[in-house]
């Protein structure tokens, strides 16, 4: 591999980082018009493994909204990224799938005065994303829930 080329792949590989990064800050934020311009006009995500839906980035960023406004902390944290860039006859550009851990903590609006988290969850993320003229985005997201655990109440805790 020439110095330029590898010179593209780590601009690339930076480029793919900074994608996944706003994903998860769009989410944490609550910016679902951040969120739907990360993806492609036919970008699509399927969070049905951690118990919401499939569907086109508009479908699926009003249905985070819906879900997720009770929670007034949320922190997604997306480790372990492994990016494979491939160029595939019927696409238009360069694709790049990328899958990458994550841990979710979140807070409720209405806790109990506590700092724990009401809810925590984690798995897989699988990112399919296409180079366009505007640069990077995703095309795919799925997500791949592996574990969810929610604090045990006391007797004292009101249900």
């Amino acid at each position: 591999m020439t110095q330029r080329a590898e010179l593209a792949t780590v601009l690339d590989r930076m480029a793919v980082d900074e994608l996944i990064t706003a994903y998860a800050v769009a989410i944490d934020d609550g910016d679902w018009t951040a969120y739907r311009n990360l993806f492609t006009a036919d970008g699509r995500a399927d969070y049905r493994s951690a118990g919401g839906i499939e569907g086109g980035a508009g479908q699926v960023a009003g249905w985070l909204a819906e879900n997720l406004a009770p929670f007034a902390v949320r922190q997604h944290l997306i480790v372990n990224r492994r990016v494979r860039f491939t160029t595939l006859d019927h696409d238009t550009g360069d694709t790049a799938a990328v899958r990458a851990d994550y841990f979710n903590p979140m807070r409720l609006a209405t806790g109990n005065g506590s700092a724990a988290p009401d809810l925590e969850c984690g798995g897989r993320y699988g990112f399919g994303l296409l180079r366009t003229p505007e640069g990077w985005r995703l095309r795919e997201v799925v997500v791949e829930e592996k574990w969810r655990r929610m604090p045990r109440r006391t007797a004292a805790e009101p249900h």
